[in-house]
């Protein structure tokens, strides 16, 4: 089933000036019900963008994003922050915790937002922190773990409101090479049960743990690739082959 979907997405920044900016300028594509998805592209291609209107945190300017059904330019400021809380997970590359906030409070925040019963709040906490390893410190606070458990809240706090689509803007960003992994592993198990993922990446690396990948190139979709039964390792060389051609200006 479809979950997410752009049609002829555009997004000109300045319309009515001597210098419009169009960031994206055609982007079709959609997202199936339990999918991972990786977003690659060369810096000022549009990721940014893109993940920012299907966030609801921008609106295109013309075509539409429809998620789970939900014509996402229609909704104003206020509809599109509650639309964010209750149907959306965002894990970012900083992390964006609160340091003078424990963890678990730092987990809870969304649900807080959502006035949910602290009852429920705990019932959702419990199995999330020993899935994502990081139950001895939860009651930590942010400064007292590392990058990598920093990370596994910020996956906790996305994942408590149990959101239909998660976004990952460059989740392994700030990470070692050997965290990074653990984090990879960790969005394949959630995806493998039933979490649709979206995630931008600059990393082939990071990519190839996705089921397939998009690639933008000023603007518009210039090339997908599907992972189907591929080794991880031969899936990355078709990503690194499919970005040395992107950044060499293949068509």
């Amino acid at each position: 089933m479809t979950l997410l979907q752009l049609d002829h997405v555009q997004r000109v920044f300045n319309p009515n000036t001597s210098h419009p900016v169009a960031a994206l300028k055609d982007i079709t594509f959609s997202v199936n019900q339990g999918e991972y998805v990786a977003i690659m592209g060369e810096s000022g291609a549009g990721k940014s963008t893109l993940l920012n209107i299907i966030a609801t945190l921008d609106q295109a300017s013309s075509g539409a994003a429809i998620l789970n059904g939900q014509d996402l330019g229609r909704l104003n400021k206020d509809d599109a922050a509650r639309y964010r809380r209750e149907h959306l997970g965002f894990v970012f590359q900083h992390f964006n915790l609160l340091d003078s906030l424990s963890n678990r409070d730092n987990i809870y925040l969304p649900l807080v937002l959502t006035r949910c019963d602290p009852a429920e709040m705990d019932r959702r906490v419990t199995p999330l922190a020993h899935r994502l390893r990081i139950a001895k410190v939860i009651d930590r606070f942010p400064a007292e773990i590392s990058g990598g458990q920093q990370q596994r809240v910020a996956i906790a706090r996305a994942l408590i409101t149990q959101p239909d689509l998660l976004l990952a803007d460059e989740p392994t960003g700030a990470l070692d090479s050997n965290t990074s992994n653990e984090i990879l592993d960790l969005f394949a198990d959630v995806n493998h049960q039933g979490q649709t993922i979206l995630m931008v990446t600059h990393s082939a690396a990071a990519a190839s743990h996705a089921q397939r990948t998009l690639f933008i190139k000023d603007g518009r979709i210039f090339h997908e690739l599907f992972r189907g039964d591929l080794a991880m390792t031969d899936y990355q060389a078709q990503i690194s082959n499919t970005m040395m051609t992107l950044t060499n200006g293949g068509a």
